[in-house]
């Protein structure tokens, strides 16, 4: 019997509660609000809830930009069709060629994290593990991710929703409880400028803050990959990243808000991601076993962030190698699943050989920084251009189509936000919060731009040969299904 290798991807199989936790788990907000956002402790200080709700405002400038491209333009190239829509093919390619590299690195990174940080909780408890016998939870979590994948996008997604729920849970309780032990210290101080570190008074230290806050935002477009296999995808896509934004940025400020007033606004710059000073610390002194709920929630949080994401390197994956821009394989189908199982299988043994390879040949946390230090600089730089593109496409769709603070003024101040974001994640200290990189994190900007110079040479011989296939990645995919009549072929309603 002959099966269907090729064609689409599943319509109408996920709805706007999956896909928003798509977007929702690809923040991390657990291991966001317990190992990144504490960074910025170091020169907010006790205003570090001002920097979050700062970094919240700014942030969403960006997602409303990619939320308005998510309704007009349902596809599962996703920023790589709004850059070729919005700017020009060729970007859209240079654009999808590094995003679907950097997603797939993003597993093999929360690999590494639930490695690390499974094996170190173990020896702190029973000091007979082995504090570097981190490697089997690292498998143990790409196994996971790869039989989620391959079951399809409806398994995938509610397994993500699931996850995604139970860490918002826990540390939303987690903030309640430290919110009601901090009784009288409760104060809306935090909110201004007067906490702030020892050598970054007032709007520069909360400035500082906000842009080490900025990167724990990465992701909220994440559901739009999923725009082909979504229910009401315009609608719908609009909604799950504008919510997703919104959404966790709200969960920042609340849960920052209740460790700071608990722990003291006047001590906070020592708070960090380990120690007595940390979440874990706070709630091994404070709440008991509660740790261990802590605990389970961040290590969920990687594997939820690893899911939604192999989910987003595999569709996007899919989109460029269906106009065959990457290798056709890639576009190959399950013909029950309709997951995107070469894609699938070349995911799995990129995180197999990152973590394995990198994990060893350095040691696992040294690993994880470097990786981190690779994906946030692309992904920080596609939202610049997704900001631009998002001011582009409306431009060209006509003046009745433009709507000013939305279309162009929103993008501009989107990009104003991710520069200071992207010069601190590549070390470049243009300003002097930024802590220049070293070995062997600093290759991480060799590491991309070799990268990116491998993908200009294949847009140089396809545009050679084959003109077509790059003009292709504007193309909406969805549209050849869709009888809405108003937005067919991707125009803009007049």
């Amino acid at each position: 019997m002959h099966e269907d290798t090729t064609g689409t991807l599943r319509r109408d199989a996920v709805g706007l509660r999956e896909v928003l936790f798509q977007s929702v788990t690809a923040m991390a907000p657990a291991a966001a609000v317990a190992a990144s956002i504490p960074a910025g402790a170091a020169f907010a200080g006790g205003s570090l809830p001002l920097a979050v709700l700062v970094a919240l405002v700014a942030c969403l400038f960006t997602a409303s930009c990619v939320a308005e491209l998510a309704r007009e333009l349902p596809a599962a190239g996703s920023v790589a069709t709004y850059a070729a829509r919005g700017l020009h093919p060729a970007i859209g390619f240079l654009v999808g060629w590094g995003y679907v590299f950097v997603e797939m690195l993003v597993p093999p990174l929360l690999f590494l994290q639930l490695g690390f940080t499974a094996a170190g909780t173990l020896h702190e408890e029973w000091p007979s593990y082995p504090a570097d016998l981190w490697w089997p939870w690292s498998l143990a979590g790409a196994g996971v991710i790869a039989v989620a994948g391959y079951l399809g996008v409806r398994a995938s997604a509610r397994f993500g929703t699931v996850l995604g729920v139970f860490e918002i849970l826990v540390f939303l309780v987690f903030a309640v409880l430290l919110i009601g032990k901090a009784g009288d210290a409760n104060t809306l101080s935090v909110f201004g400028t007067s906490h702030t570190a020892n050598g970054y008074a007032g709007i520069s230290g909360v400035f500082a803050g906000s842009v080490y806050t900025v990167l724990a935002f990465a992701g909220f477009e994440a559901a739009a990959p999923l725009a082909e296999e979504t229910r009401d995808p315009r609608r719908t896509m609009h909604r799950a990243v504008l919510g997703a934004a919104l959404g966790i940025g709200l969960f920042y400020v609340i849960t920052t808000y209740a460790m700071t007033v608990y722990f003291g606004p006047d001590r906070f710059a020592k708070f960090g991601a380990s120690g007595a000073a940390s979440w874990d610390g706070v709630a091994r002194a404070s709440f008991g076993l509660f740790w261990v709920l802590v605990f389970l929630a961040v290590v969920n949080s990687t594997i939820a962030n690893a899911n939604a994401c192999a989910n987003v390197s595999t569709r996007t994956a899919f989109a460029l190698a269906r106009v065959r821009v990457l290798p056709r394989l890639l576009a190959a189908l399950h013909p029950r699943h309709r997951s995107p199982v070469a894609g699938i299988a070349l995911q799995s043994l990129v995180a197999v050989g990152a973590v394995l390879g990198l994990g060893f040949g350095y040691d696992p946390v040294t690993a994880f920084l470097l990786l981190a230090t690779v994906i946030v600089t692309v992904v920080v730089g596609v939202y610049i251009v997704v900001n631009l593109a998002c001011a582009g496409y409306f431009l060209r769709a006509g003046r009745a189509a433009v709507k000013p603070v939305r279309h162009l003024l929103f993008p501009v101040l989107g990009v104003a936000a991710f520069v200071p974001a992207l010069l601190t994640a590549a070390g470049l200290p243009v300003f002097d919060f930024v802590t220049e990189l070293t070995a062997p994190v600093s290759y991480a900007g060799p590491i991309v731009g070799a990268w990116m110079a491998a993908g200009a040479v294949v847009l140089v011989v396809l545009i050679r040969r084959h003109p077509e296939r790059i003009a292709e990645t504007a193309r909406v995919h969805l549209d050849t299904y869709d009888t809405a009549g108003p937005r067919q072929n991707g125009t803009v309603p007049r």
